[in-house]
């Protein structure tokens, strides 16, 4: 598939932009810095300036394509790009930019005819990540049809980009997906990291334990890519386990004590579930931290 990508130069954006072009799509990486990765061409833009997003997913990827004439349209557009976090710029500036750049990209892909649109929320948005206090979750484990009511800016812009997103997919009758990614894993941090989860789990309490490696998102955007006709629809984006050695009975007992469960959960099995994206995308699970790091409960 023919791809623009927005925010490919990120932490996750780099991952994924790597494996969609392994897996045989051409890829755009529209960002504020160039990624320069072999195979895949940049464009240095601005998803706050809806002229930038109207003309960048409306002109050649690169001097080849300019051979054919017109610009082909996208097959797919796959929007990342954001301020990552709270505390990195003012909370209104972190709304502004995530909630209007998802608009103006959307509003851009929708209009010139792009059917298959992927956005990035966030597990954020369920409220407990960037609350303020010690927060409770109403019931876990967090699954797609949680009533997610964020406190914070950046919870609260994916969860604004949720709704713009399906506004745009009931007036247009596209594929409009987005994932509430997980917390965010590269290679290198499983020795880095892992080691002082399992001796502190309680610094992963807000995200609930789960985790996300950045190779398996990728396998998640592309089966995403790949799978027609769902019209709008949220998946949760998580690894199979929870990020840390210690069972899920304990880790409820120890941190979520008041919380009631919707169903059984597995002993390890990530709070932050992952079911449906298994189901109905098929996702298969190919980084698990055992994989990486020994597991001191074994």
């Amino acid at each position: 598939m023919r791809v623009l990508f927005t925010g490919g130069s990120g932490k996750a954006g780099k991952h994924v932009v790597a494996y969609l072009a392994a897996a045989g799509h051409k890829v755009l990486n529209v960002d504020q810095v160039p990624l320069r990765m072999p195979g895949v061409a940049d464009l240095v833009a601005d998803i706050c300036d809806s002229g930038q997003m109207f003309n960048a997913l409306s002109t050649q990827m690169d001097i080849g394509e300019m051979d054919q004439g017109a610009a082909p349209r996208y097959d797919a557009v796959v929007h990342f790009a954001a301020v990552p976090s709270l505390l990195l710029k003012p909370e209104n500036e972190t709304y502004r930019v995530n909630v209007m750049g998802t608009y103006n990209v959307i509003e851009a892909a929708v209009k010139l005819g792009i059917k298959k649109i992927i956005i990035a929320s966030s597990e954020t948005t369920y409220g407990v990540c960037f609350s303020e206090g010690i927060v409770d979750p109403k019931v876990l484990p967090f699954e797609e049809d949680y009533d997610i009511d964020p406190m914070d800016s950046y919870g609260m812009s994916k969860k604004v980009n949720e709704v713009t997103a399906r506004s745009f997919q009931r007036r247009s009758g596209f594929d409009i997906y987005a994932l509430r990614i997980g917390n965010v894993i590269e290679p290198h941090e499983y020795a880095q990291n892992f080691p002082g989860y399992f001796v502190d789990p309680g610094q992963r309490r807000r995200i609930a334990f789960s985790y996300i490696d950045a190779r398996d998102l990728g396998q998640i955007v592309d089966l995403a890519l790949r799978k027609d006709g769902l019209g709008w629809q949220v998946f949760n984006a998580s690894n199979d386990t929870n990020s840390v050695c210690q069972s899920n009975q304990e880790l409820l007992a120890r941190y979520f004590p008041k919380v009631p469960l919707s169903r059984p959960v597995g002993a390890y099995e990530s709070l932050l579930s992952n079911r449906k994206v298994k189901e109905v995308l098929g996702f298969t699970e190919q980084h698990n931290w055992r994989n990486y790091v020994a597991d001191p409960a074994a």
